[in-house]
This record gives C-alpha cells, sequence and structure tokens, in this order.
C-alpha cells in the first residue's frame, strides 16, 4: 500500500516565512521614514517660524539719526542763570531743534513746510537734549552737533519698508524725501546702532521705545515666583512622598495637585486679581503681584517634577543609610534630596520658562499698562516681556511691528537661556550609581 502524500519538504514554509520578514522589514522602513518626516516637517515649521520674526525684527538694530547743529542759548533753556534742574527741564528744547533745522535748511519758509520739516526729527528728541543738558549743564550757551533719532516713518523710509516720494504714499512727501537726501549728501542723516532699543522703556514713540523696562520687569517677576514656588514645591514634594501617609487625604491632595496643573492660566489671574489686589490691596501693575500669581500657577508643575526625581532615587539608597543607622529625616536630606536635586531643578526652570510666556494672568493684574520708567523693585509698576509684545503688535504704527519681533527674539533668548540653563544642572548635578 502506498502513501500518496508527498513528504513535506519545507519549502512552503519557508517562501511564507520570507514574506512576512520582507513585510515586517518594509514596515520597519516606512515606520523610519514617516520618523524622518515628522523631524523633517518640524524643522521646517521652526525655520519658518525663526525666519518670519528674524526678517522683520533684523532692522531694529539700525536706527537712523539726524546730525543738527544745535546752539544751546541760555536765553531759551537757562534765562535766570542759576543752572538749576527744575529750570533746565522745563526749558523749551523743542525751540532749539526747530532752530537746528532752520540752519540746516534757511531756504525753507512757509508754516506749512516748515512744520513738515520738523516732522523728521522724532518728538522725542526733545528728552534727548534735556538729557544731554542735565548730565552737563556747562553746553548752556554753547554750540554742539547733536545725533537726534528720525521720526519713525523717515526710518522706515530710509530701511526700505515703506514707500516716500513723488512715488508714496503720502506719509514721506516729496519734499520731505528730498530734505532727506540733501542731508544724507552732507553727512547729517546716517544709521547708527539702535541702543536705546535695549537701554529705554517703552514710548509712545516707536523710534524711543526701547524693551529694557520689560525686561527687568520679566526678570523681577521670575525671581519672585521662583523664590515661593522652588522651596515650597520642593518641600510639598518631599513631605508626599517621604513622610506622608497613604491614606484618602494624601490621595486627594495628589489628584488636586494634578488638576492644579491643567487648570487655564487665566484662572490663576482671577484669584490674583480678588485675592492680592481686591482682599490684600498689594500694588496694582507690580511684579511682586505678578510673581506670585506665576508662583501659584508654577507650584503644581514643580511639585510633580520633584516627586517623579525623588521616586527615581533606588530604593536600595534609601536601605542602606537606613540599615547604618541613619534617621528618616537624614536618609531625605542626605542622600535622596541630593540625588534627586537635578531632576528637581529641571522640573523648575521649565515651568519657569513656561511662567515667563504667560500673559493671560498678568493682563488680570494690570501689567498690561503704559510703563515708561524702568522698575526698580518688585513694588513698582512694570510690565513683562510677553505683554510689551502683546501692546505693540496690537499698536497701530507699523515701526512698532520690527520692534514686536525684536522683543519676541528678546523673550526666546531669555527661554533658552533657560532651557539651556537646565541642561547645564543637570549635568553639573548629576550622579550615577
Amino acid at each position: 500500500m502506498t502513501d500518496s502524500s508527498k513528504p513535506d519538504t519545507g519549502i512552503g514554509h519557508d517562501k511564507f516565512t520570507s514574506q512576512r520578514l520582507r513585510r515586517r522589514h518594509r514596515a520597519e522602513r516606512r515606520f523610519r521614514l514617516y520618523g524622518v518626516m515628522a523631524v523633517a516637517l518640524s524643522l521646517c515649521c521652526l525655520t519658518a517660524l525663526f525666519s518670519s520674526v528674524f526678517s522683520k525684527a533684523y532692522t531694529i538694530f539700525g536706527q537712523t539719526e539726524i546730525a543738527l547743529d544745535i546752539q544751546f542759548d541760555q536765553a531759551v533753556i537757562d534765562p535766570s542763570g542759576k543752572r538749576q534742574r527744575k529750570a533746565l527741564i522745563g526749558a523749551d528744547y523743542g525751540a532749539l531743534i526747530k532752530a537746528g533745522l532752520g540752519a540746516s535748511f534757511p531756504q525753507v519758509s512757509g508754516r506749512r513746510d516748515k512744520r513738515a520739516l520738523r516732522q523728521l526729527v522724532s518728538s522725542g528728541a526733545v528728552y534727548e537734549l534735556q538729557e544731554l543738558v542735565l548730565q552737563d549743564p556747562n553746553l548752556v550757551d554753547r554750540h554742539k552737533r547733536v545725533w537726534l533719532a528720525a521720526a519713525d516713518d523717515v526710518d522706515m523710509y530710509r530701511k526700505g519698508l515703506i514707500a516716500g516720494g513723488a512715488q508714496g504714499n503720502g506719509r514721506i512727501s516729496a519734499k520731505q524725501a528730498a530734505w532727506l537726501d540733501d542731508l544724507a549728501r552732507r553727512g547729517q542723516l546716517e544709521r547708527h546702532f539702535n541702543w536705546r532699543f535695549f537701554t529705554s522703556g517703552d514710548s509712545r514713540e516707536p523710534e524711543q521705545a526701547g524693551i529694557l523696562g520689560a525686561a527687568v520687569g520679566s526678570l523681577l517677576t521670575l525671581l519672585i515666583c521662583l523664590a515661593l514656588a522652588f522651596p515650597l514645591g520642593v518641600m510639598s514634594a518631599v513631605y508626599l512622598e517621604e513622610f506622608a501617609p497613604r491614606n484618602r487625604w494624601t490621595d486627594l491632595i495628589e489628584v488636586n495637585i494634578n488638576n492644579l496643573a491643567a487648570v487655564p492660566s487665566i484662572v490663576f489671574g482671577l484669584l490674583g486679581l480678588s485675592v492680592l489686589l481686591g482682599t490684600l490691596a498689594l500694588p496694582r501693575s507690580a511684579p511682586l503681584v505678578g510673581g506670585i500669581v506665576l508662583a501659584l500657577m508654577t507650584l503644581p508643575t514643580v511639585i510633580i517634577a520633584a516627586r517623579a526625581a525623588l521616586q527615581a532615587v533606588p530604593p536600595s539608597i534609601r536601605e542602606a543609610a537606613l540599615g547604618v543607622g541613619a534617621s528618616t529625616q537624614q536618609v531625605v536630606w542626605h542622600h535622596v534630596l541630593p540625588l534627586a536635586m537635578p531632576g528637581i531643578l529641571t522640573g523648575t526652570i521649565i515651568g519657569m520658562a513656561r511662567a515667563l510666556g504667560e500673559t493671560a494672568p498678568l493682563l488680570m493684574i494690570g501689567m498690561v499698562a503704559f510703563i515708561v520708567d524702568i522698575p526698580t523693585g518688585p513694588t513698582d509698576p512694570a510690565t513683562v516681556l510677553p505683554v510689551q509684545i502683546f501692546l505693540w503688535a496690537d499698536a497701530p504704527e507699523r515701526a512698532f511691528a520690527e520692534r514686536a519681533a525684536a522683543a519676541i527674539i528678546v523673550l526666546l533668548a531669555f527661554l533658552i537661556t533657560m532651557n539651556l540653563g537646565a541642561v547645564l544642572l543637570r549635568r553639573r548635578f548629576e550622579q550615577r550609581w
């Protein structure tokens, strides 16, 4: 009796296995390709973002200035000759600018033409002359060539951002364009580095507006936020992770901490408005109030990051310390906490970076106010970089657009510095076991 079935040579099985392997390899290659495409798309979006910001912001580093021969006439500045500060501040420096323009263009006559000529110089130039005289009262009754900021339309026209002259849109007339060309030929119109943007506060005039006030306000606000959120967050995390008993109350606290981390930031702004300003009567639009509000918002993030860092410490370290007779407190402070500190610092700095970019809670407590002076303390009126960007982006003058873009670059520099600090601190304090 013969068996009609053929012996299994394994050829079909090997063929099926090789097909499955090929499908797996193709799927793996597709998956890698999808990952590369995702990274490339992210880089393209990031490049487009930075290109858009830098293309609008790079022009801020140059500011058009006009040189005028100013005669600091004592009859205008200090008729009494006493050189008193009050008299120097109240002098009519606008008359000196008009006289300097008249000396450069003696052929200009007529009230309308003189007004158009005066519009070439920034209206804030009177304060520049005032500051010069206050710094050196000996300038009174002397002659000096002074570089003054040009008006914002003049600056944008010279940068090629707006049209002017005979083909213009009326913002720079043909006469004004001719006067500017004449000043340039005589060496009285140049573009200098824009130090005002980095050394002055906000202003109604775009050419006089600077970022220093907002930068100092952001720094003071973040320092107060760090001083409150870091110790409270770390101590709370240590207690919950190392000392607190496991019961329904600690579970309830943990759930509430996780929920607070997801609460919209504007809710914390409402809390600051009702409690800090309404009940405690703290100063409005002050870094003190802003720092407290941001600390409340950052505290859950710090607690969660600190607890995760404490949980990452191996239990063997605790057991070894307890085995040689250390108390629970000594184990935490001498062994566990130092080993968890890199993760705690990283989480804290990332939380602070998030707080730096918040705008909604600070708007609720009045940090949207127009602040000209540089804050000198936590209770002085101030604004912060995100709010300053919001104000400049909403301003009708086109010259504020490049300042808003430049402020974004400053804000990004703050964020990059903070994240770089987190990486360096982690490497500095990281210990391997």
